[in-house]
C-alpha cells in the first residue's frame, strides 16, 4: 500500500503513536519524549553539509541567519556586527565560522522555505494539522549553550539529527497558552524540578508552549544538530481580531462610536455597554463559527508555499493518464447551499460543479480523464495546470 506524504511525514515525526493520541497530545499540556532507535531517521531531511553548502549562497543573509551565545551577559542574541558584512545583511562567513568556534550556536530560521526535504515534511505534517508548519535549525557547538531557560509561543518538535544534546524541561506552565502576542520576556520563572533528559541521533522531544526548557551541548561532545518544528496553529484570540476586521465594514454596530463625550457623565459607562452589546449582539449571528472556521484553514491554503504538483515541463494530461490531487498543494472545500462546492486553495477561490466535486473526490484516490467521463479531460486539464493534480 502506498504511503501519502502525510503519513510519511508523521511517521517519521511521532513514530508509531497514532493520529488520534497525536491529536489528544497537541490538545493537552504534557511534554513527551519520543526515542529513536535509528541514528539516521532525520539524515534524509538535514545534514551539516546541507547547512555548509547553505551558507555558501547569497541566501545566508538576515533576519534568516542569526547566532545565539547563552554565556552571553543579558540577551543571547549575538550582535549583527560579529558575523554579518559590514553595513550588509549577508553573512560575513569567516566571521560567523569563527563566533561559532568561540561558543555560538548558528541559527536558521524557516529553513524549510529553501530545502526541499524539509519542505515535503512540514507539508506533510501540515496536511495532517490543517495549519502552517515551519522548520527552524540550530547548530551548537561542544560546551555552549544557544538559549537559556524560556518557553515558545507555539507547539514545537524537537528532533535530533546528529550530535547529543542535554534538556531540561519542566512540567509546570507558569504562563498558560502564551501566542505570540505574549512572546517570552524573562518574566516567567520554572517552578519544581526539572526533568534532565539527553537526546541522541534519531530522538523527538515535543514541547507544548509555555514548557519551559534549556539545552547545551556537554563539554568534548560533537557538536549537536537539530531541527525544531514549529506548529503554528492560530489562536482564537488571533482569528477574532481578523474576523472584527472582516465583519466592520458589514455591521454598521461594530462601526459605532466610543462616546468619549459621555465618559465625565454618571451614565458614561452605562453608553459604552449598550454600544457594546450592540457589537456582541452582531458577533453572535448564526454562522460566523463556520465563517472563523474557514478562515482558519484559508491560511493554510493561501499563506503557505503553493508547492504545485507540476514542472516547467510538465506535459497537459491525456485521457488515459492516471491522475491524483497533489499532495503538496493545500485545499479546502466547502459545501455550498445550493449543490455543489467552494474549491478554496492558494490561487484563491473557484465554485465547482456537483459535477466536478464528483470528480475531484474522485481524483482524491486515483483516477483517468475517461474513467471520469465526458468533459472531465477539460476540467483535469485546468487543475493540472494550476498544479492541483499531479500522475499517480
Amino acid at each position: 500500500m502506498t504511503t501519502t506524504l502525510a503519513e510519511g511525514s508523521w511517521t517519521l515525526a511521532f513514530g508509531s503513536l497514532s493520529l488520534e493520541d497525536g491529536i489528544a497530545l497537541r490538545e493537552g499540556t504534557a511534554w513527551r519524549m519520543f526515542p529513536g532507535n535509528d541514528p539516521d531517521r532525520y539524515a534524509g531531511l538535514l545534514s551539516i553539509a546541507d547547512l555548509d553548502a547553505f551558507l555558501r549562497t547569497d541566501a545566508a543573509r538576515t533576519p534568516r541567519v542569526s547566532m545565539a551565545d547563552g554565556a552571553r551577559t543579558g540577551s543571547a542574541a549575538v550582535p549583527h556586527e560579529e558575523y554579518l558584512e559590514d553595513g550588509s545583511d549577508r553573512v560575513d562567513l569567516p566571521r560567523l565560522l569563527a563566533r561559532h568556534d568561540d561558543g555560538a550556536s548558528l541559527v536558521v530560521s524557516q529553513f524549510h522555505e529553501i530545502h526541499p526535504p524539509l519542505a515535503r515534511f512540514c507539508r506533510g505534517l501540515e496536511k495532517a494539522f490543517l495549519h502552517g508548519v515551519q522548520a527552524n535549525i540550530y547548530m551548537t557547538p561542544p560546551g555552549a549553550q544557544g538559549f537559556r531557560v524560556h518557553f515558545d509561543t507555539h507547539d514545537v518538535l524537537v528532533l535530533q539529527v546528529s550530535g547529543r544534546k542535554a534538556w531540561r524541561v519542566w512540567d509546570a506552565i507558569p504562563y498558560a497558552a502564551p501566542t505570540r502576542h505574549t512572546p517570552w520576556s524573562n518574566n516567567a520563572a520554572t517552578e519544581g524540578e526539572a526533568h534532565e533528559l539527553v537526546m541522541a541521533p534519531g530522538d523527538a522531544l515535543y514541547l507544548p508552549r509555555g514548557v519551559m526548557h534549556e539545552a547545551m551541548v556537554q563539554e568534548g561532545a560533537d557538536p549537536s544538530l537539530h531541527i525544531t518544528i514549529g506548529l503554528l496553529e492560530p489562536g482564537l484570540g488571533e482569528m477574532l481580531r481578523q474576523l472584527l476586521a472582516d465583519l466592520e465594514p458589514e455591521e454598521p454596530a461594530l462601526r459605532a462610536a466610543m462616546p468619549t463625550w459621555r465618559l465625565a457623565e454618571p451614565d458614561g459607562v452605562a453608553a459604552v455597554e449598550a454600544r457594546l452589546r450592540a457589537a456582541l449582539d452582531a458577533l453572535a449571528k448564526p454562522g460566523l463559527a463556520e465563517r472563523l472556521a474557514v478562515a482558519a484553514l484559508d491560511r493554510v491554503t493561501q499563506d503557505r508555499l503553493s508547492l504545485p504538483g507540476r514542472s516547467l515541463t510538465t506535459r497537459p494530461p491525456a485521457a488515459m493518464d492516471r491522475l491524483r490531487l497533489s499532495e503538496t498543494m493545500h485545499h479546502t472545500l466547502v459545501p455550498l447551499p445550493e449543490g455543489g462546492a467552494a474549491l478554496r486553495w492558494y490561487g484563491g477561490v473557484e465554485t465547482l460543479s456537483a459535477q466536478e466535486l464528483d470528480w475531484l473526490q474522485a481524483l482524491e484516490d486515483g483516477a483517468t480523464a475517461e474513467e471520469l467521463g465526458e468533459g472531465a479531460l477539460k476540467f483535469c486539464r485546468r487543475l493540472a495546470r494550476a498544479g492541483l493534480l499531479e500522475r499517480a
